[in-house]
């Protein structure tokens, strides 16, 4: 069995990770921002993340907006 390798257009691609932020820039109590769903920590920290940092911080935050979204949906009887 072979390795695979990615080819050089999909590993430059993830190279580039597009900022979450949306301009929306409201922190809540938690420290989370209801914009984009990133902590304090990870909005300062994105400048100067390389890429895998990036898209973990997009997968983290993304999973966030995820559960304020689904908290904030009024139960259905």
């Amino acid at each position: 069995m072979r390795a695979r390798t990615l080819p050089a257009a999909t590993a430059s691609a993830s190279a580039e990770v597009e900022s979450p932020c949306i301009s929306v820039c409201a922190l809540d109590d938690a420290g989370i921002c209801s914009g984009c769903g990133r902590t304090i920590d990870e909005i300062t920290q994105w400048s100067q993340a390389q890429a895998a940092r990036r898209l973990e911080i997009r997968i983290l935050a993304e999973r966030r907006l995820r559960h304020i979204t689904s908290s904030n949906q009024p139960d259905r009887a």
